[in-house]
């Protein structure tokens, strides 16, 4: 492959980055289903035929500006980041400039169109998403003749290209649903080059696994960290390779670290809600306080985890038990306002019940089904990259540890879903006593315990202003760190990236806004800044354990377990 083609295209670096900022969550996205995309774009459609001189004025202006554009006057020139238009032809060949030309003069016509016509908020955001997604679907960089450097691989291959990309969507079509593979699976396999720090699953019941693993130094710190994963994706997303694992990063620094693998449910665990989970943790801190002889242990959860642990930590409060001495919690949000996204401005009453009632019939939300609605959520990262590459270029789908772990779908059973629904669109958790676990009602407020926030600044998920309204929902002394990126790279960030940085801010006004007027940044990851705190929380240290579990709770099968491995049916 020439250089120029390799310019065109996503680099494996870039296509890693894409992926990082695309990964599942668990969010408003939940309650979208493809009717809400439709008559999202129905209300779109009808607002130009109830308001015509509106939608008149815009098609003469992009008359006028595809004039201008064309004519040199003023002519329009892709951003740089846009690696769709970045093959030479698109500025020294006249009909592919031409095509740019017009092309970008759509959008812009477009987005001014919705600017303009008398949308009120929420049906503005959900009009400019869906023409963003109709932009990003009509790209002639998408087809085979509007793509010069598919052209240019299909020339100096003799057509192989285009032979293997008929033969890479035959086969999607055959064993993806028609979806373009995101990853070459084959390249990984968990416990062979994925999640290999080492430890053993010292406790299992029918909801959890809880691996602990061997620390590096031969002094521990006496409080144990127990980690609690987000239900949607697996839990190695936190020890992927040893160069980009949280796992590993804490046991090197002395942490006697613990972590949940959930199990994946199928329908016969369609019952399992809230509570459930909160009492399969609870048994499970049981066994981290008898195997370490701690009174009490530090608890770090992201996204959904971070709901999960949250609503843990208010039930255990609410019951006296203090076996929560600090809590990290990342990514995470408790309530979205209709603009913080466009993912929640999709979120509704009708669309919430609508998600719960499919989830109860089947038993479980499926997490290739969320995946394919999300896909359609950031369609030119998640869709129209991959049939470039696969089909229009003919390569291979990439191998990167973070794609492979995002594609390693799980499902959520009905209940969970349903309390998550309840969570997301009432913001129960914000409101003290309006959600119960266990017949417990639970209050924020009350959990004191100190408190670590991250967040990701172009975290599109959980974005950081939601964030930052959730953590304000607790109690006690809080921290909040803005991390340089998206949903998972804000979490995924090792020392020594040179692009790193964050912001912080020790005071905790009332708006995200004054937060981060205050804010300052620092170069770096966040993650030296959370150990120094992890480790003024851990206690005194102490020689580390000659081997992992006891007598009552014994060392059984190595990581990562056996949950890891069921897969979504």
């Amino acid at each position: 492959m020439t250089k120029t083609i390799k310019g065109n295209q996503a680099s494996a670096e870039q296509f890693a980055r894409d992926a990082a900022e695309s990964t599942l969550a668990l969010n408003p996205v939940v309650g979208i289903n493809p009717d809400d995309l439709v008559a999202a774009a129905r209300t779109t459609a009808l607002q130009g035929i109830k308001q015509p001189l509106i939608l008149t004025k815009h098609m003469a202006g992009y008359g006028r500006k595809l004039v201008d554009a064309l004519s040199g006057e003023k002519p329009y020139s892709a951003q740089k980041k846009d690696r769709r238009f970045q093959h030479r032809a698109w500025q020294d060949n006249g009909f592919y400039n031409g095509l740019l030309q017009a092309y970008l003069a759509l959008n812009e016509s477009l987005e001014e169109w919705a600017d303009d016509a008398d949308f009120d908020e929420v049906d503005r955001l959900r009009a400019q998403f869906v023409l963003r997604v109709l932009s990003e679907s009509i790209a002639p960089t998408n087809t085979l003749a509007g793509n010069p450097a598919a052209i240019e691989q299909a020339l100096e291959s003799r057509g192989k290209s285009v032979a293997r990309g008929l033969k890479n969507w035959l086969g999607d079509l055959r064993h993806n649903g028609g979806m373009p593979t995101q990853v070459d699976k084959s390249q990984f396999e968990v416990g062979k080059n994925l999640a290999l720090s080492p430890g053993a699953v010292v406790f299992k019941n029918e909801i959890l696994e809880l691996i602990q693993y061997h620390a590096t130094p031969d002094k521990v710190y006496k409080r144990p960290l127990l980690l609690v994963p987000p239900q949607i994706n697996k839990y190695y997303g936190m020890d992927l390779t040893p160069d980009k694992s949280l796992v590993k990063y804490c046991i090197d620094n002395g942490i006697q670290l613990f972590v949940i693998s959930w199990r994946n449910p199928g329908p016969a665990h369609s019952d399992w809600g809230l509570s459930d989970y909160v009492d399969a943790i609870k048994e499970g801190i049981g066994a981290v306080k008898s195997i370490t002889r701690s009174k009490d242990l530090n608890v770090i959860a992201f996204c959904s985890g971070g709901v999960t642990a949250s609503a843990l930590a208010a039930h255990l409060k609410a019951t006296g038990d203090e076996s929560i001495h600090s809590m990290t919690i990342g990514v995470c949000v408790l309530e979205m306002e209709k603009t913080d996204s466009d993912l929640s401005a999709f979120s509704s009453e009708a669309t919430l019940k609508s998600a719960r009632e499919k989830s109860r019939k089947a038993g479980v939300l499926r997490g290739r089904d969320l995946a394919r609605t999300f896909n359609w959520m950031r369609p030119n990262d998640l869709i129209w990259n991959y049939v470039v590459n696969n089909y229009l270029m003919g390569n291979s789908p990439p191998a990167f540890d973070i794609l492979f772990w995002n594609n390693d779908t799980t499902n959520l059973p009905a209940g969970l879903h349903a309390d998550y629904l309840e969570i997301f669109g009432k913001g129960a958790l914000n409101r003290p006593g309006e959600f119960t676990v266990g017949g417990t009602p639970l209050d924020l407020q009350q959990v004191d315990c100190d408190k670590f926030f991250i967040a990701g600044v172009t975290d599109h998920i959980t974005p950081w202003k939601a964030c930052y309204r959730s953590s304000l929902a607790y109690g006690g002394e809080a921290q909040f760190v803005l991390s340089h990126s998206g949903h998972v790279q804000s979490l995924v960030n090792p020392p020594g990236n040179p692009r790193a940085s964050y912001y912080v801010n020790q005071d905790r006004p009332d708006t995200p806004e004054e937060w981060q007027a205050g804010a300052e940044q620092q170069q770096g990851s966040w993650w030296p800044l959370w150990m120094d705190w992890l480790q003024d929380h851990s206690g005194e240290q102490k020689a580390r354990p000659r081997k992992l579990g006891n007598s009552r709770y014994q060392a059984g099968i190595a990581a990562p377990g056996e949950y890891v491995h069921e897969q979504a049916d």
